[in-house]
Order: structure tokens, then sequence, then C-alpha cells
């Protein structure tokens, strides 16, 4: 992409708008519509000052509710797709505006959006507006994903709206900024098949090489080029996800962004205990997108990107076709690859053998047998704290036969696997209690104290014990909502 040129006001914006310069169906111009009484409920500022903001923002609610705009920002609403639930729809940013690209002190870039500050041309029958619960619940869990060093939005402040928006029962609104590397997903690409021309599809292909995929923008066939560097990313992404128990809950290819960061935190939660088949999303009654279902779905959704592209991929139909499937087929093995190695990590292994598959699934099988919390189980691992089971024994003993196989000492072994295995996760029952002192009693303190002990997921702090349990015996039902 061509450097932008541009100047810093006195609080550190510095806003590109090379999204905007894309052709007009791609977005709306629209402004953020004012709230009654806008009030700050939290501000990131160490992702302030990495993004060279000053931390004087934290007292400017106008500018992150809608009411004021940011020197030199153009508001807009993105035009996309998405299937939901295998169903393709035509959305767009109905409750989300962009503000501009914020270009930080290192050059890089990132995505300036406000997550409801009312009506846009993409709303359809939606209020624009969004909830503090839901917003506070994306800030805690972005903000969580980035300690975990999982590629994540992340969330830059809320602010109270003064205001009620009715969901299920009347709750306080609130606008959450979102910051991403961007917001183009596979649903972007599909809004634009959909249009039936090839030059806004080329168009969009040029402009996220060149914003996500810079070393591969001169390839010989570009949109074969991004579909395969896509394929690369979301196979890391995954398997991340797969480590540490995380369950996104609403997978549509609306929901998968090609920079590869997770993005859109609704309906999601992370496992207690282990079972492949956990959902928590209220709307998800299926298992669609069931933790052990989230590799195949991502590779569903991969298939819709390719499907997009295929005017672009090659100009004889079939051999575009051909060429489209063989891209989205290598997304298994590199998946398996990357959560191959992320599991030997997690079980202190520095090589690779062929039976190490085997060994994974045989605990995880017990895992599965003993409703053993996931987390939790890894965490002590890494201490051989695991009680008793001589269900197990085998399974040890194969364990530590492994371990004495690589040239690196047991206590090597235990280092990788305390840096590979969170002895913190958000636990759900702990999220849900700091989300209701905020909405309900206007008490921030639990909120604060979750996230302090978040920022630090490695850690073994006596003060951080609670953190770590999962919910009581009988407190595991658990529902998530989308919010909107």
């Amino acid at each position: 992409m061509t450097a932008p040129s541009l100047t810093s006001d006195s609080l550190g914006w510095r806003f590109d708008h090379s999204y905007a310069r894309l052709p007009a169906p791609f977005f709306r111009q629209v402004a953020p519509t004012p709230v009654r009484e806008p009030r700050m409920v939290i501000f990131n500022g160490p992702l302030a000052s990495h993004l060279g903001l000053d931390a004087a923002l934290a007292d400017r609610a106008d500018l992150f509710s809608g009411n004021a705009l940011p020197t030199n920002a153009e508001p807009l609403a993105q035009a996309y797709a998405g299937h939901q639930y295998a169903h393709f729809t035509m959305l767009g940013d109905g409750r989300a505006i962009l503000l501009g690209e914020q270009i930080t002190p290192q050059g890089l870039r990132f995505d300036v959006q406000l997550k409801g500050p009312g009506l846009t041309p993409f709303s359809r029958r939606g209020d624009g507006r969004a909830a503090l619960g839901p917003m506070l619940r994306e800030y805690i869990i972005s903000e969580a994903m980035h300690a975990l060093g999982i590629p994540t939005t992340r969330s830059l402040a809320v602010v109270a709206t003064g205001e009620t928006v009715y969901r299920q029962e009347p709750l306080p609104g609130a606008v959450l900024t979102r910051i991403a590397a961007s917001h183009i997903r596979v649903g972007t690409f599909e809004w634009a098949a959909a249009r039936g021309e090839v030059e806004l599809l080329r168009a969009l292909t040029d402009y996220t090489l060149g914003r996500h995929f810079a070393e591969r923008a001169s390839a010989d066939n570009p949109a074969l080029a991004l579909l395969e560097a896509v394929v690369e990313r979301q196979a890391s992404l995954i398997a991340q996800w797969m480590h540490v128990g995380f369950i996104h809950g609403v997978m549509n290819t609306d929901n998968m962004a090609l920079s590869g960061e997770t993005i859109d935190y609704g309906p999601c939660a992370f496992m207690d205990a282990y079972d492949p088949e956990t959902v928590f999303s209220s709307i998800d009654q299926h298992g669609r997108y069931a933790y052990g279902q989230q590799a195949h779905i991502a590779q569903w959704n991969l298939a819709r990107f390719a499907e997009a592209l295929l005017p672009l991929l090659d100009a004889d139909e079939e051999r575009s076709i051909e060429v489209a499937n063989e891209a989205v087929r290598a997304f298994q093995p590199q998946f398996q690859e990357h959560w191959l190695a992320g599991m030997r990590s997690k079980l202190g292994l520095f090589n690779a053998e062929p039976e190490d598959t085997d060994l994974m699934q045989g605990l995880l099988e017990w895992m599965r047998a003993t409703s053993a919390d996931y987390t939790l189980t890894f965490r002590r691992l890494s201490t051989e704290a695991l009680p008793a089971d001589p269900e197990l024994q085998p399974w040890q003993q194969q364990w530590t036969a492994r371990r004495g196989r690589q040239p690196q000492t047991l206590a090597e072994s235990a280092a990788l696997m305390r840096r590979s295995n969170p002895a913190v996760i958000p636990r759900n029952h702990q999220v849900e209690a700091a989300l209701q002192a905020a909405s309900e009693r206007a008490d921030l303190a639990p909120l604060h104290r979750l996230l302090e002990v978040l920022a630090r997921p490695f850690d073994d702090s006596p003060a951080h014990l609670d953190y770590a349990q999962p919910p009581a015996p009988g407190g595991c039902s658990y529902r998530t909502f989308c919010g909107t």
C-alpha cells in the first residue's frame, strides 16, 4: 500500500482512509447518532499508548460514544455478506461505524471502529445500538486472548450511553471502540461476488493483499496467493483456539477476518470440563459451532471464500474450481500441523515422533471420560500434580517415557509446559460475576480485578488461585447470547 501522508493532532490521532479509496459500493458514509449522556466505563491505556494516542483520551467519552469525532475521522459503514448458520444473507455494518485507520508511530495500521453508535444504511430491522454487558464482555475476552498470545481484535474503550436498549429485557446501552488489523471478512468477498462485478472482486483482492500480505502482492495469480495466505492464517488461528479451549460460538463467514485475527466476541466462552461437543451459544441448537467442530467449520468458510474468488482464480471455470479445491484442501493438514505443534508444547515435548497423536488423543479421551477440566489438567501436568487415577497411569507411563527420549531435561520440559498452559482463563462464572456487578450495580472493582489477573495468564500466583478454579459442582450450566 502507498504510505499515507499524515499529521497528528494533540491527542495523537493520525488517520488514513485507505478502505474509503476502494470503489464506492464497498461502504456507505454515515455519522454516529449522538447519545444522551456518555460516560467512560473503561479505557485501555496500554493499547492507547501502543496506538500512539494520548492518555488524556481517557476523559473523552464524547469521542468514544460518537457525540464528537476525532480529528480527520471519516465515518463509514462497511458492506459485506455472510453465511449465517449456512444460510447466505446480504449484511453490512448494522451497528458499527469505522472512523478511520490509525497509523501508529511504528507505521502500523489499525481500524478504529465504534460498535453500537446508532443506525446505518445496513441496520435492517435493528436499532444500531449495543448493551453494556456484551460490550464489556468483548473487552474482557479480547484482552484475555491478547494476553494469551492469540491474534485478536482488541478493545480501546467502553462508554455507557445513558440510554436503554431493548433485547429480551431493558438493558443499559454502551458503545465499544474496537481496534482491528482490518474488518475485511470472508463475507466482504462474498458480498462483492454476489454483485457479479469482477472488477470489484479484483479491487478488493489487490487491496487485501497490499494491506495484509504485501509479500504476496506481486504474485502471478493474486487471487490464489490471497486464498493460500488466508488458509494458512486460519489454520494457525483455529489451532490456537483449540489449545486453550476457546469456543467462538458464531463462526459465520462474516465473522472470519482475513487478517487472521479473532473477531466478534458474541456467544463465545472457554470450556471448563473437556468435551468436544461443548456448545455455549443459546442460538446454536444443533452444535454447528461446537468446540470440536471449529476446524471443520473454518474449512467450510474458506470454501465459501474460494467460491467468491472463482472468477479471478483462472479464466477456465473447471480449472478455477480445481485450483480452489486444492487450496482449501490444504487447510486440514496445515491445521493438524499447528495443532500438533501446540499440543507438543503443552505436553513438554520439543521434538516430533510418529506416535505423538496417539499420546495426545489418549489424554483427551481420559479427560472426556472423567469430565476433567481442560485448563487445569494441562497446568497440573506441568507440575506433575494430577490426582492419582489408575485409569490414567498407563498414559502417564507412556508420557514419561516419551519425554525421556528427548535430549532436554525434565526441568526444561516443565518450563515449556508452564509457558504453553495458562493457569487462568476467563472462567465463565467469573466473567458473568464481573459483568453483573458492572451492569447492575455500577461496581467496576470485580471487572478491573479480573482484567488484572487475565493480563498475566501464565503466572502461578496464590492471589490468582480463585480465578483458576472451575465453577462449583452444579454450577456448570452456562449459556451465552449474541447481544444483538
